[in-house]
């Protein structure tokens, strides 16, 4: 496979940091900890494509792939979009309005059937897609009894334990639960490396700036094996990342789960790893509110348990290989 990225994947990355840095600055998502979900934005964001990227031209989508989505979704994980990015796109072409931004879909992964139910945004979206094991269903959050979670993990994502929930209508097959699981799964990939990589960034300009002993404190050796492995796994993953979308793309070059599991399972490991060590870098500032590097740690506390644990997808590639 080659990896490097043509002139158009090029733009289209660029295009949407210089949305992201433009429009969700650090100092605009302490204002959206009140209101994560910010309708005006969901709209900008449908405007630059971004749930209406695989959809072809004829259905009025940009028309790209996998590779270009999982691009797309990195620079959103860089920013910490907020809101159920991955569950809107994977429903561009199953509820009409989601490609548009017209409509916000949240969602919920039954697969396991396991307890506790909790759904994101339940306050914020107009449909539900439930993945079970028997199909896709589309489900009215108003029909959903539930209770808020006080003090979610991330204060960008609101939480509601689910008391009950109506079984909704059929939108998809067995076939086409498990696919949008994978696909999920790999989008998702896509955000956790986008955090790696950005909390990899945050710690180095830190280390470059802060004085010690006056010394950069990215002279210490120390400091230098940190930052090395923060970008070591940030490659790696990227790799993994890039790997899973043009797989997904052409199936024909390889395993397709084992191919999701992998991005899914590496990147979950290099944002949490990744987000920790800036944390570490920062000293006593990093476990302060003003220092940003909590927000990407609670992301990916949530990201690492949706589409699959990561536990979940070591075992999928632990099998593959042994199938193998």
């Amino acid at each position: 496979m080659d990896f490097q990225l043509t002139e158009d994947q090029e733009a289209l990355r660029a295009g949407i940091r210089d949305f992201c840095e433009g429009r969700l600055s650090i100092e605009a998502l302490r204002d959206l900890e009140k209101q994560p979900v910010d309708r005006e934005l969901w709209r900008e964001l449908a405007e630059m494509g971004v749930f209406s990227l695989r959809l072809g031209e004829d259905a009025g989508g940009v028309g790209l792939g996998w590779a270009d989505a999982v691009l797309v979704f990195a620079e959103l994980g860089r920013c910490l979009a907020p809101g159920p990015l991955v569950w809107t796109h994977l429903a561009a072409d199953l509820i009409e309005g989601a490609a548009s931004g017209e409509v916000i879909v949240g969602g919920i992964d039954q697969w396991d059937g396991r307890e506790p139910l909790l759904v994101e945004y339940l306050g914020s979206v107009d449909a539900l897609l439930c993945l079970r094991r028997d199909g896709v269903f589309r489900v009215d959050p108003r029909s959903v009894s539930s209770r808020a979670v006080g003090v979610p993990l991330d204060p960008h994502t609101p939480v509601h334990h689910v008391e009950s929930l109506p079984e909704g209508e059929r939108v998809g097959d067995a076939s086409a639960a498990q696919r949008l699981r994978l696909e999920g799964a790999v989008l998702t990939a896509g955000l956790l490396f986008g955090i790696a990589e950005r909390a990899q960034e945050l710690a180095t300009e830190y280390a470059a700036k802060r004085e010690q002993f006056d010394r950069p404190i990215g002279s210490f050796q120390a400091i230098k094996h940190i930052l090395a492995d923060c970008f070591t796994r940030q490659e790696v993953t990227r790799a993994a990342v890039y790997a899973a979308g043009t797989t997904l793309d052409d199936p024909a070059v390889g395993d397709v789960q084992r191919a999701g599991s992998t991005a899914k399972l590496m990147a979950g490991e290099a944002a949490m790893k990744n987000s920790r060590a800036c944390i570490q870098v920062h000293g006593g500032m990093g476990y302060t509110w003003e220092i940003p590097a909590h927000y990407y740690l609670k992301r990916t506390w949530v990201l690492e348990n949706v589409f699959g644990t990561l536990d979940e997808h070591a075992e999928r590639v632990a099998d593959s290989v042994a199938a193998s």
